[in-house]
């Protein structure tokens, strides 16, 4: 979980097959050899691996040049196959490319306030998933996320709140139960815990949503992992448990889908 405020510090070399191309650089060659291979061989504690260390390279101004020149875009254009998928919050601060020192065709990005899920986001990650085997889910918040601000805020004016649109009122409503759980933490605390809270309670309502990825990461083919980034340092500071799916929480999943879609059949 999120709560505290730990990172792993552990890195894993990545083993990738490297052509060396005439006239392209080193970390083009390694990256469009592994566009080239595909990265669904990629484990989920590789792929984590090495956005720790992009992330490492970013925080302490260490970036590695990326592929973005017109060979990368020839052989994208070809297909995809990102190594791992990132559902962040639409913070202009926040770009994950550049947090974890990636270049194109590397992540599979799906952002919007909050990181609150709809249908279509859920959809989205599911094709990331199942069709292009991406074997890494990383939920990102952030340092002073202005949509959990604006949701703390909205829960302290109780019933006086003023409405502000169906479409955010949507919004601050989901970001609600992560509020309320951070409501007993120090206030010059409560707002971080309140943002972690939330990166976990998405987490957890994407796996009662969602059957296709609650059976990926029940077969290990998926992880879903909370980070945490923070603004000025750069730094993400990764949960150190991964979310996981028992047999037991499965059955009853699937019990509960198969009761909803007949019951929608009805209708």
């Amino acid at each position: 979980m999120l709560a505290g405020a730990r990172s792993f510090a552990r890195h894993v070399v990545l083993a990738v097959p490297v052509l060396l191309y005439a006239g392209i650089p080193f970390a083009v060659a390694v990256a469009e050899a592994a566009a080239a291979d595909g990265e669904a061989s990629i484990t989920p504690s590789e792929a984590l691996s090495r956005l720790k260390s992009g992330n490492d390279r970013f925080s302490h101004d260490a970036v590695l040049g990326q592929a973005v020149d017109s060979a990368r875009r020839a052989v994208l254009a070809q297909g995809q196959s990102p190594f791992a998928m990132v559902l962040s919050c639409a913070d202009s601060r926040v770009p994950p490319e550049v947090v974890f020192n990636v270049g194109l065709g590397d992540l599979f990005v799906v952002r919007a306030a909050g990181e609150v899920t709809d249908r279509s986001i859920l959809a989205s990650l599911e094709y990331g998933a199942e069709h292009l085997h991406t074997p890494l889910l990383v939920v990102l918040g952030h340092e002073s996320c202005g949509a959990v601000k604006a949701a703390s805020e909205a829960a302290g004016a109780g019933k006086h709140v003023a409405s502000h649109g169906p479409n955010l009122d949507y919004l601050l409503h989901a970001i609600e139960p992560a509020v309320a759980r951070a409501a007993k933490t120090p206030e010059e605390a409560r707002l971080a815990a309140a943002i972690k809270a939330n990166v976990d309670l998405v987490i957890d309502d994407m796996l009662r949503s969602s059957a296709a990825l609650r059976t990926l990461v029940h077969d290990h083919k998926l992880q879903m992992v909370g980070a945490y980034y923070e603004l000025a340092s750069g730094k993400v500071l990764f949960s150190d448990t991964p979310h996981e799916v028992t047999d037991a929480q499965l059955k009853r999943a699937r019990i509960k889908l198969a009761a909803r879609t007949a019951s929608a059949s009805k209708h």
